[in-house]
């Protein structure tokens, strides 16, 4: 393979598919907001971080005093001081998505997912502690990140790709959940995160009908058919118009708009 083959064939292709402001503001407006929240929990004080975090977690108690407030808010915090593997996370799930449907379509699966796979898991946890299943401290337990969004987004991802894509996609998360069953096998995250995977899935109609239509930020996808010729050389351009001519009594030529105005001074 050529130096120039290599370019066309794997650089251009891999500079095209780094997040920048333009393509991704989304997935990158997001984790910057981020990696502020977590530099506050790792430096800021102990005892307000915590009552900030309890107040932003989705655990039943907060969902049935303030269902809105602890929503929005459990999705401003990662779960761990860490941020790094969520700029990962998001590079390979949220941007790509954002990059084919556009911004406001990947925020409303991120969405769906957080909010979709919140209520079912504390769904279950209320039942659980009902039933005596669970102790009644998991009501109040903390319950912050963005795992649930993050897996949504992949879900609506794998609907967009090639099948062989798409399998790849979705067996990635399923071995993530499989690997969190296995290590970590929690209530809360066991129900959430492959409830989470299904939401996104289930908007694979919803994604597919606006990609044929506009482009990521509702532009028109491509330009029109008689340009792309135009610029292929299948298509000649028009010839200029020329002013229609008329010859005179003597010989010479005159235009359009000359012959009317004396035609008219005949008159």
């Amino acid at each position: 393979m050529t130096s120039a083959e290599l370019r066309r064939r794997l650089i251009r292709p891999g500079l095209r598919a780094l997040p920048t402001p333009r393509t991704n503001p989304f997935a990158l407006g997001y984790l910057a907001l981020l990696l502020g929240t977590t530099l506050y929990a790792r430096f800021g004080d102990p005892e307000t971080v915590h009552r900030l975090q309890s107040v932003s977690s989705t655990d039943a108690h907060n969902l049935m005093v303030h269902p809105a407030i602890s929503l929005i808010g459990s999705g401003l915090w990662v779960a761990g001081s860490v941020w790094m593997p969520y700029f990962w996370a998001f590079g390979v799930t949220v941007a790509p998505l954002e990059r084919r449907v556009g911004g406001i379509r990947a925020l409303g699966v991120f969405a769906a997912g957080h909010i979709g796979a919140t209520l079912l898991s504390q769904g279950v946890v209320l039942g659980a502690v009902a039933s005596g299943g669970a102790a009644p401290d998991l009501l109040d337990a903390i319950d912050i990140g963005v795992s649930y969004g993050v897996l949504a987004s992949l879900g609506g991802l794998a609907g967009l790709l090639r099948p062989a894509g798409r399998a790849v996609a979705l067996g990635a998360g399923l071995a993530l959940i499989g690997n969190q069953l296995l290590s970590d096998p929690d209530l809360v995250t066991s129900v959430g995160h492959p409830a989470a995977l299904l939401v996104g899935c289930a908007l694979w109609p919803w994604l597919r009908r606006g990609r044929g239509r506009d482009g990521p930020a509702g532009r028109p996808r491509g330009r029109p058919r008689r340009w792309r010729a135009l610029r292929s050389g299948a298509l000649a351009p028009n010839p200029p118009t020329r002013p229609s001519l008329r010859v005179n009594s003597r010989g010479g030529t005159i235009d359009g708009a000359q012959a009317l105005v004396r035609s008219t001074q005949l008159h």
